[in-house]
């Protein structure tokens, strides 16, 4: 599986990376043992998590994700064969939330502890922190970075101004710099990463990854009507999707699986790989099938018709749908 470069962190990637948020939620840890295994063995040596994630489940407090990723590692021995970026400053207590100096410190050093390594490939910013200096959080990773607990760092959830003063005051202070942005972005939700953010992270050679590449599982196909909602936990979020737009992608999606003998939800992922700029979508898998669609999806070679039907399908503006 050819790797793509990660920004200018100097880590090379699948064009794939797994989404670690459903370890320790809708999939058990023997159960995401088999699909680390599977994945590995594919050449999906990426996995994405936070260590928020799965807090939101009940009799869960954060960090179960990180935890079977670090088992998982230590039990098959194989830490310098896998890629983990995982991610800080989404609210796990009162006290434990934000990207000031002091808490980044102690966070990062507890998901060390949870993934049972002494360093971490990609350290993400999950959401931004209006009430710490840029300049405080940049310097703290830099402290992560010089103690080899860090390898690169990458913003998540971040709009285009604060991207940019953040690229700005990397380059004027020689501070670490965002190496990657995780936006959400998919065919249906494609407004906010290409109105300002893509272009941004273009002109300064961010790597990308995005994250709801399925949209929640609404770009598999599976949700055609309010009666397939209880067909997953997720499923009562497509309310947003089921609508005359999200109809029209999911025409199209099939159109071109029947075209590839592929499933839409493996043209769905193709489609983000075929970005210009977009260096892997991220996205889970809580079954030993879904994962092989996720591998299938890495080599499907979309042609420019295909993309282009696509992309009309998807368009969010009048514009868009007219002929080129």
């Amino acid at each position: 599986m050819k790797a793509r470069p990660l920004g200018r962190s100097g880590l090379q990637v699948p064009p794939l990376c797994i989404g670690g948020n459903v370890f320790g939620w809708t999939v058990d840890e023997p159960t995401s043992f088999k699909l680390f295994d599977a994945a590995l063995e594919a050449g999906l040596n990426f996995i994405d998590t936070a260590d928020m994630y799965s807090i939101w489940a009940r009799g869960n407090q954060g960090g179960e994700s990180e935890t079977i990723i670090g088992r998982w590692m230590k039990a098959r021995g194989n830490r310098s064969k896998v890629i983990i970026a995982t991610k800080v400053g989404v609210e796990l207590s009162p006290d434990q939330k934000g990207l000031s100096r002091t808490y980044i410190r102690s966070a990062a050093d507890a998901s060390l502890r949870r993934l049972q390594t002494d360093y971490v490939d990609l350290y993400q910013s999950h959401v931004d922190d209006a009430d710490t200096p840029l300049e405080e959080t940049l310097d703290a990773y830099a402290e992560l970075i010089r103690a080899g607990k860090v390898r690169a760092i990458g913003a998540s959830n971040h709009g285009p101004e604060r991207l940019k003063e953040a690229l700005e005051i990397s380059a004027r202070t020689g501070l670490p710099r965002y190496e990657s942005l995780q936006p959400k972005y998919n065919l249906y939700d494609r407004g906010a990463y290409e109105a300002d953010l893509e272009q941004i992270c273009r002109q300064n050679g961010l790597g990308v990854l995005s994250y709801s590449s399925l949209a929640s599982g609404f770009l598999t196909g599976k949700y055609r009507s309010r009666q397939d909602f209880g067909k997953s936990p997720r499923g009562y979020g497509m309310g947003e999707y089921l609508n005359d737009r999200g109809r029209r992608i999911l025409t199209a999606l099939d159109k071109v699986a029947r075209r590839h003998n592929a499933s839409p939800a493996q043209v769905a992922l193709a489609w983000s790989m075929a970005r210009p700029g977009l260096t892997a979508p991220i996205a889970s898998a809580t079954t030993l099938d879904q994962l092989k669609e996720l591998v299938a999806a890495t080599t499907l070679a979309l042609e420019a018709s295909d993309i282009e039907a696509l992309d009309r399908a998807s368009a969010t503006r009048a514009r868009e749908l007219e002929p080129a």
